[in-house]
């Protein structure tokens, strides 16, 4: 007779959770080589020109 093993195999829900790890990794990363994501970074959440809505200070402290 066969011994049954002391720890049986992984438990179904790890496999599952592991492959929706990999699928997004993978998914993650087509995205990123393909660029469809469009530009990334801290500059894409800044204003473009000059529509920033800040005025440069001005000596003296008050403004005309």
């Amino acid at each position: 007779m066969a011994e049954s093993p002391i720890y049986p195999g992984t438990p179904r829900w790890v496999k599952v959770f592991g492959i929706v790890v990999l699928v997004l990794v993978l998914l993650v990363v087509v995205v990123m080589a393909t660029g469809v994501g469009g530009r990334h970074g801290p500059g894409r959440h800044m204003p473009s020109g000059g529509a920033g809505g800040h005025a440069p200070p001005v000596a003296g402290g008050q403004r005309p």
